[in-house]
């Protein structure tokens, strides 16, 4: 369990501080990101269709995996924001897993182009991959992400419906995209901070936090509940105990020593496809 503060009692500024900290926190390369040769074989034995697109616009073209699901009828679809270590295996899993489980799965590359030789995530290592995703902007950002929503909306399988669900970094950004997108049914944010201006929020946002955050993440949760609830919106935060910060790749790396981490991951996972179901 973690001490829950009392929100009402902290300054505008020190809230504003406290948050940012929390997302410093997501762009800090606690974990080394090493090889996932567990991950590479998930996806080698994946019955889905995998492919890589280019969605261009302007000058800027952002390479993208998706994953389709093998169904008959129009799908949803989820974007998936990848964490500071870049697109890597591990992510392109999730976009498997959502595909098996009926959805159409898409995970931009937000280092397109940014690599060396022109190249993407996979050129980078942990470390350069963390320092170049700390030098994206907010617009940037945001323009990668409405360009790759806007494609996939766009596909001829895709029902309409949009999610978004993102990882540390990507988490804070999932939060941050809901102020920017108004046609998203839902929005995961796993370990990630929330905006500064959470207003312009219409879905409902679902949060995923891990119990070693507490004294980072976790104290500004009580905050954007009294935020979102002040601004009419939905917002749904669960703390899962004993776990660790990047639980969802923890829960499943064959190296992790902390029986929480599967818990956390496998209840996430639940909760996820539930809340998926009835958008």
């Amino acid at each position: 369990m973690f001490q829950i503060y009392d929100w009402s009692k902290i300054s505008h500024m020190k809230r504003t501080t406290l948050a940012f900290f929390a997302f410093l926190f997501c762009l800090a390369p606690v974990f080394a990101q090493a090889p996932q040769p567990w991950a590479k074989e998930t996806l080698a034995k994946s019955p889905r269709h995998q492919e890589w697109v280019a969605i261009k616009y302007g000058d800027r073209t952002v390479n993208a995996f998706i994953v389709y699901p093998e169904t008959k009828t129009k799908a949803p679809a989820v974007l998936v924001i990848h964490e500071i270590f870049g697109l890597t295996d591990w992510v392109e899993t999730v976009a498997d897993k959502l595909a098996a489980n009926g959805y159409i799965a898409i995970a931009p590359d937000l280092l397109s182009g940014l690599g060396p030789n022109g190249k993407g995530s996979a050129e980078f290592t942990a470390q350069e991959a963390n320092r170049a995703i700390s030098g994206l902007t907010p617009d940037g950002i945001t323009a990668d992400l409405n360009a790759v929503a806007d494609y996939v909306k766009k596909l001829p399988g895709m029902n309409g419906k949009l999610a978004v669900a993102g990882f540390c970094w990507g988490g804070s950004q999932s939060f941050r995209f809901a102020t920017n997108r108004k046609d998203l049914s839902a929005a995961f944010v796993f370990y990630g901070g929330a905006p500064a201006d959470i207003t312009a929020i219409t879905a409902p946002v679902y949060g995923f936090y891990a119990a070693s955050d507490a004294a980072r993440i976790g104290v500004t949760i009580p905050g954007t509940v009294d935020a979102m609830k002040a601004a009419g919106k939905k917002y749904d935060p669960i703390t899962y105990d004993n776990s660790q910060h990047g639980f969802m790749r923890l829960g499943e790396d064959p190296s992790n020593t902390n029986p929480a981490n599967v818990t956390a991951h496998d209840q996430s996972w639940a909760r996820m496809l539930a809340i998926l179901k009835g958008m």
